[in-house]
Order: structure tokens, then sequence, then C-alpha cells
């Protein structure tokens, strides 16, 4: 097996190749500067240990990668269900189902497990997206043995006890109703809301609300982990120090007794319609010490042909410290103490949004430079500017890979979106080859500020003179108790 070696070079970049042909890679250039050509060269392949598949007795799919670096395995059992499949009338489930998994397991409480996995020196997770849900196991080869049939038991036999149940639906509200009083998180999760509306899985957070949660039972939870949490629906993702043919009789032995069943039927979300035009809504929270702004509207799904492009153009933009955004904002204005953009993409379109917290007193100012920016992008980028934008990004890139939990990410991400086996390795060879007329195509497709949605968490009182003064669309003054449904 080949070792993969990582090289922190000058700058704080990060690149890999694979021993023994490994080389000192160029170094990063200086990346405040956006008025000088890049002093990079082309970035150095990603070569990774190959991906070798196979099965457990009841169909099991198994995907495993060789990283014998350090004595440790990560096992994830991957799910291909989560939010995004919550039943109408029940967001939240997924989440709340997860979460329970380790709440009580087998013949264990869930202090007994917690206690289990300290012993053993091990990190067990339970988690869930919108995408896909995971329990995900990392230990010390020693010790694997004794920690996967506590980890079959947290994904395959849970108990969800109704007094665990209780404790966290309430600690749950708790922070939902804390929430309300803090513009920083009321501004997310208003935009989303407001963009696709209630009834959309995406205008409501994947935790749920207060009355989802008040009406989840146990019944519920065991309905979610019965119909989706079965060996058709799942993946066995397996990176570290041993091999394949250590870990399927290992596997096979705590998780091929699983009955096998067929995958349930998952319905696609649907894209939500664009806004037709702008809309500023303005949340009103008075005495707020900023205002939280948030710009955008449906973005793409993870599957769009323009990803590659979308990953360049974002980090001109929004993406890193030396994007177009922060340095306007933050750095020539002193706005704001951080300003940037996102294309959040799942199986089904989700957002795009500029966001940033500013100064009350400076709200109408910042929203303009927003509106400069934004508009800005769609112009031609200049060839200086998009050589640093792709050398940041294929630069980056390997320090993804560092640890066999990094890898088996980038394994889970292969699943869930249906990559191709070579897609990471090509990946920065896609980046590179990023021409400005794509950006620009792809800017004047996916950022429209004309007709993008804007909400405005902060003092009305205070910012709604100068933001109606921009004349940037119909401004609407919300509670927020009425941006949140509440």
């Amino acid at each position: 097996m080949n070792r993969l070696v990582v090289a922190f070079l000058a700058g704080g970049a990060v690149a890999a190749c694979v021993a023994p042909a490994c080389t000192r890679a160029p170094e990063a250039p200086a990346a405040a500067d956006r008025s000088k050509p890049p002093a990079l060269g082309a970035a150095p392949a990603l070569t990774l240990p190959p991906i070798q598949r196979g099965a457990l007795s009841n169909g099991l799919q198994v995907l495993l990668v060789e990283s014998h670096e350090a004595p440790l395995v990560q096992v994830n059992l991957l799910i291909r269900a989560g939010s995004g499949d919550d039943p109408a009338g029940k967001f939240g489930v997924a989440s709340l189902a997860l979460a329970m998994l380790d709440e009580g397991a087998g013949a264990r409480s869930a202090l007994e497990i917690a206690d289990a996995v300290e012993f053993l020196g091990a990190d067990l997770s339970t988690t869930s997206s919108f995408d896909a849900s995971a329990v995900r196991l990392n230990v010390p080869v020693a010790r694997l043995t004794d920690a996967l049939p506590l980890m079959a038991d947290v994904a395959l036999r849970p108990t969800f006890p109704q007094t665990e149940l209780d404790r966290l639906r309430q600690e749950r509200i708790t922070a939902l109703l804390q929430a309300r009083d803090d513009a920083e998180s009321v501004a997310p999760t208003a935009f989303a809301r407001l963009l696709y509306g209630p009834s959309h899985r995406y205008g409501t957070d994947a935790m749920g609300t207060q009355a989802t949660l008040k009406a989840m039972s146990t019944g519920d939870l065991r309905s979610f982990h019965a119909a989706m949490v079965q060996p058709a629906n799942a993946v066995l993702v397996v990176t570290g120090d041993t091999t394949l043919d250590r870990m399927r009789p290992l596997l096979d032995q705590h998780f091929g007794g699983w009955k096998a069943g067929t995958a349930p039927a998952r319905t696609p979300i649907a894209a939500a319609p664009q806004p037709a035009q702008g809309q500023i809504y303005i949340v009103d929270m008075p005495g707020a010490e900023q205002s939280q702004i948030r710009i955008g509207w449906v973005g793409v799904p993870r599957s769009t042909p323009d990803y590659v492009t979308l990953q360049v153009l974002n980090t001109v933009l929004g993406g890193p410290f030396t994007s177009r955004l922060n340095l306007n904002l933050r750095e020539t204005h002193g706005y704001t103490y951080g300003a940037n953009s996102r294309f959040t993409m799942r199986l089904a379109p989700g957002p795009f949004a500029a966001a940033a917290g500013v100064q009350t007193d400076k709200t109408s100012e910042a929203l303009q430079e927003f509106f400069n920016e934004l508009n800005a992008i769609t112009k031609p980028v200049p060839a200086d500017e998009l050589g640093k934008a792709k050398n940041y990004v294929a630069l980056g890139f390997p320090a993804e890979f560092e640890t066999s939990q990094d890898l088996a990410s980038r394994l889970e991400e292969m699943v869930i979106y249906r990559l191709p086996d070579d897609y990471f390795e090509r990946y920065v060879a896609n980046i590179q080859s990023v021409t400005p007329e794509a950006v620009q195509q792809a800017a004047a497709t996916h950022i429209q500020p004309g007709r993008f949605a804007v909400v405005i968490v902060g003092d009305r009182k205070v910012i709604e003179p100068g933001i109606g003064a921009l004349k940037l669309g119909p401004v609407r003054v919300l509670s927020v108790a009425e941006a949140l449904g509440l």
C-alpha cells in the first residue's frame, strides 16, 4: 500500500502526494493581494488509495479504503435517509430519531453506552442531515472487536426510552425558544422559511419546530427507524488501518444477521419556485446590537453540472477571507467582522445566500455594498483573480483527505450523491480547467440580484428609513414570531 503524505507549505497551503514520488509543491501566493497575478504553478495531483468493495451475507454493501498511517479504524453506517425524508407534519423526526440511537440500545442505558465507549478510547456518534444519516465509530485497531458490537446495538437495536426522549425534546424546545432572542439564529431560519415557505421541507430547520417536537412520540421514532434503517438502504464505509479481508468477517458477525428488506421508496423533494422579483423583509428585533443580513434565493442541487464552476465563482465572491464580499464589507468599510456567501447543495436545490452581521447604524450602507458585489460578479472576472481562486481551491483540497475520518466523509459524499470512484482524483484538474466564460455564464444563471429575497433582522426604527431609501424592492416588516411562523 502506498503511503499518503501530506506536506504543509508556506502560507498554510496543503498538498498531498503518494510516496515515494513526492516532490515539493510550489508555495502559496500572498492571499490578500488581488492586484498581482498568482505565483503558483499547477496544483499537485491528488492520488488516493483504491476503493475496495464487498458485501455481507445479507447484501449490505461495504466500501473500504486502507490508510495505515495511524492505528485507527473508522466505521460508518451510512443510511440513505435524512431530514428530507421527514413526513409532512413530523418535521424533525429523522434528526430526533438519530439523536436517540445512543440514548439506550441493546441491554445498555445511555450512561452505560457512554461509559463503554470511553473505556474503549473510541468515539461513537449519531447524526442526520437533510440528505442522509449515519452512525460513526472511530476506534483504535486493538479495540475494534470490542467496539463493533456496541456500534451494532446502537444502530440496529435502539430502545428509545421515554425518559430520554422527554429530556432531548425539552432540550431542543428550549434551544428553539432561546434562539428567538438571537438575531444571528433568527436570520437563517427566517430566510429559509420566507424563501421556501412553511410546507416545503427546506423551509423548516432539520430539528423541526416546537409544535412538531411536542407531538413526537417514541412510536414515531421507532417507525422511522424501522422503515429507513435497513440493509437495502445502507452502506458500511470503512477507512483506516485495516483490510477488507479482515473487516468483512467482523462486520458480518455483527451486521450480517440484520434482516434484509426492500429499500423504501424515496420521494424526491420538489424544487421550490424562484422569487419572481426582489423582496425586502425587515424582521423587527428592537434593541438588536447588530443587523443580521441574508440575501439570496433558491440555489442548485448537488448534481448540478455547474458544481465545479460554482466552487470557483463563490471563492471569488464570498468563500475565503480574501473574497470580494469580505474584503469590501470588512477590510475596506469596517461594517462587519466577516461577510460570506455560500451555495448549500443538497439532493434538491438548497439556498444560495450572502450573509453578514453588520453595525446597526451602517445597515443600509452594508446592504448597498452587498448588492454592488453581487452585481459585479456577473461581469467578467479578471484572469489574475480567477487564477488565485482556482489555486486556492486546488491547493486546499488535499487537506480534506488527511485522516481516516476525512476519507470516510468523502466516501459518504460519493454514496449519497452517486459520484464516480475517480471523482476526487479528477477534482483538482476539473477546478483548474474552469474558464472565465464558464464563471461568467454561471454567475448570470445562478446570481440574479434583482430577484433575490433580502432578510434583515434588526432594530426596525433605526434601519428601516435607510433600507427603504435604497429602493431595492418592496419592504415588508415582520415580527420575529411572524417570520418564524410561531
